[in-house]
């Protein structure tokens, strides 16, 4: 028998967000799409940490299609999962859906996968299947944007009119790529900020689009506000100032919506 899952729930939301998606996508090895041949319920007594209301299956899937996994698949996997009741309060009839499936490999066991997490079974669509992939082809091209671990220092210097300058906040990341964002303010202008993967910044950069990865390594990494420590080499006004210009880079992303029940 494959390793279990964490306990968990439904076969799927069709509705998740991209950040939920991207949450999936990213961290899991093997990404396939797959049909349901044959969806055996376990009994309570050999599904331990079972979620009440919920039934265990051990599911065997025929494979048709592969959107990440290096060294294949075969034909038919086989995997558990836990499945909600349906709307009478009985246990769901997966045999036959089509599924996305966000998984890791069993060790020594080429036909069996793990899901990477309760919920990590979605049901299929072309609409989710467009997303993933695109998630998926953006992280793994040379130009992906590094994962973000923390604010780094800021630097505010003040322009020559009044209400005049610019802030600079470093970003640490993962494999130590320099990632910066700058604020500039003219007077009687709306600030205006951007994003640079680099040691130069581009003025003619400006901030991520909406679900892309790198809005999603922002919007869903960054601190609501200015960590004190960032600010730290700066007089009273110029943290303030500093503080007033990252909360117009946390606006302006938005929120990092996030569906999943965990």
């Amino acid at each position: 028998m494959p390793a279990v899952a964490a306990p968990a729930p439904p076969l799927a939301a069709t509705s998740l967000s991209y950040a939920d998606l991207a949450d999936l996508a990213l961290p899991a090895p093997v990404v396939a799409i797959a049909t349901i041949a044959r969806a055996q319920k376990l009994r309570p007594d050999d599904s331990p940490g079972l979620s009440p209301g919920a039934t265990r299956f051990y599911v065997q899937a025929e494979v048709g299609g592969l959107i990440r996994g290096a060294s294949g698949l075969p034909a038919e996997v086989s995997y558990l999962v836990d499945l909600p009741a349906d709307a009478r309060g009985k246990p769901p009839k997966p045999k036959g859906a089509k599924v996305i499936l966000f998984a890791d490999r069993v060790a020594a066991r080429p036909g069996e996968l793990r899901l990477i997490a309760p919920d990590a079974q979605l049901v299929w669509s072309a609409e989710t299947e467009a997303k993933v992939r695109a998630i998926l082809t953006e992280a793994l091209s040379a130009s992906a944007p590094p994962r973000v671990t923390r604010v780094g220092n800021a630097f505010y210097v003040p322009g020559v009119l009044p209400g005049e300058g610019e802030t600079q906040i470093f970003l640490q990341t993962a494999d130590n790529r320099p990632v910066s964002l700058s604020i500039l303010r003219r007077p009687d202008e709306q600030p205006r900020w951007a994003v640079a993967l680099g040691e130069m910044v581009d003025e003619a950069a400006g901030p991520p689009k909406p679900e892309t990865l790198l809005w999603y390594r922002l919007a869903c990494t960054l601190p609501a506000a200015l960590p004190a420590s960032s600010a730290a080499s700066l007089g009273a006004e110029e943290a303030a100032l500093a503080r007033r210009d990252y909360g117009v880079v946390i606006a302006g992303l938005g929120a990092c919506e996030r569906k999943r029940v965990k």
